[in-house]
């Protein structure tokens, strides 16, 4: 169900980051997983929001970031994902991604990092846009 990295960079003396990586596409999510895994973060997976629901109401699951695709099979779509956690855990970081370019008004209204992040991203983007969204959270 999910994965955890303990990989601790040397740069960094400050706790690591965790985030949740949301996408059905297997392979889309394992190359941003395994990226984000390889700079430094914790990364969980979910193939769905529903999946990525369970895991942000285990209690021994700590995010920091849900990194979610928009369009996603079953009953919630990223969006949806994003009001539940808007709703559920108030100040967690969101950061919607999509190739639907309707998506992008919608994003700006739920995501605190702006825009969604079109498809398909440079993996390093995703990182730049981690690292925007917890600077932004140290300072508030």
């Amino acid at each position: 169900m999910s994965t955890l990295s303990t990989k601790i960079t040397a740069e960094s003396g400050s706790p690591l980051q965790t985030v949740l990586v949301v996408e059905d596409e297997i392979l889309i999510r394992l190359v941003i997983a395994d990226y984000l895994r390889e700079c430094g973060y914790r990364v969980h997976e979910a193939a769905s929001a529903e999946e990525a629901v369970v895991i942000l109401q285990s209690p021994e699951v700590s995010v920091d970031v849900v990194f979610s695709d928009v369009e996603m099979p079953g009953s919630m779509d990223g969006f949806g994902l994003a009001r539940w956690v808007r709703a559920n855990k108030p100040g967690m970081q969101v950061i919607l991604t999509s190739g639907a370019e309707r998506s992008a008004d919608i994003a700006a209204t739920l995501c605190e990092a702006g825009p969604l992040l079109k498809k398909p991203y440079p993996s390093q983007d995703v990182v730049d846009r981690i690292r925007q969204l917890m600077a932004k959270a140290k300072r508030l």
